[in-house]
C-alpha cells in the first residue's frame, strides 16, 4: 500500500525550498505507535508555545498538578505515578524547588522520605497555569470533534496504558 507523500517542515538537504520539497512515502504513517508519537509531538509543541513565557514543560505541569492534588506525597510516589525514574525526577524537583514552586519537607516518620508540597508561590502558579491549561484542553477537544470524541480517545489511550 502506497501512502500519500507528506511535506517536511524544512527544506531538503540539497537546498530545495521547503514548499517544494516532498518526502518519500513512509509506510509507518499507518503504524499506531508512529501516529501516537506524532500526536504527542503536536500536543507538546502546542503546550510549549502556550506556556513558553512561564517556562513550564509538560512534565513539570504534571508534577506540579500531582503535588497540588496530593500534598505530602513522597518523591518516589509522585515519580512512580508518572513513570519517571528517580535519576530523572530528582533534577526536575531541584529545578522546581529553585524556582520556589516546590518544597521538600522532612518526614517525622521516615527521615529518608521527602514529602513534596507546593510553596505559596507554587499554589498561585499552578492556579494561574490551570486556567491556560483548561483553554488548551478545550481547544484540543474541539480539534478532535468534541467532548464525546475526547471521552472515546481517553478510553482508548487508557487501554494502551
Amino acid at each position: 500500500m502506497t501512502l500519500p507523500r507528506t511535506q517536511l517542515a524544512r527544506g531538503a538537504e540539497d537546498g530545495t525550498p521547503e514548499s517544494d520539497y516532498v518526502a518519500p512515502a513512509f509506510r509507518g504513517e499507518e503504524a499506531l505507535g508512529y501516529c501516537l508519537r506524532r500526536a504527542q509531538v503536536s500536543v507538546f509543541q502546542k503546550f510549549t508555545s502556550t506556556f513558553e513565557d512561564v517556562q513550564l514543560r509538560p512534565v513539570e505541569f504534571s508534577i506540579l498538578t500531582l503535588i497540588h492534588d496530593n500534598p505530602g506525597r513522597k518523591q518516589t510516589e509522585i515519580s512512580r505515578a508518572l513513570g519517571i525514574s528517580r535519576a530523572n525526577f530528582v533534577p526536575i524537583i531541584d529545578g522546581l524547588q529553585a524556582r520556589d514552586l516546590v518544597e521538600r519537607r522532612s518526614s517525622p516518620e521516615d527521615r529518608r522520605a521527602n514529602p513534596l508540597h507546593l510553596t505559596r508561590a507554587g499554589v498561585k502558579f499552578i492556579q494561574a497555569v490551570n486556567k491556560r491549561h483548561e483553554a488548551l484542553e478545550n481547544e484540543l477537544t474541539l480539534r478532535i470533534g468534541g467532548a464525546t470524541k475526547r471521552a472515546e480517545l481517553l478510553a482508548i489511550l487508557r487501554l494502551l496504558a
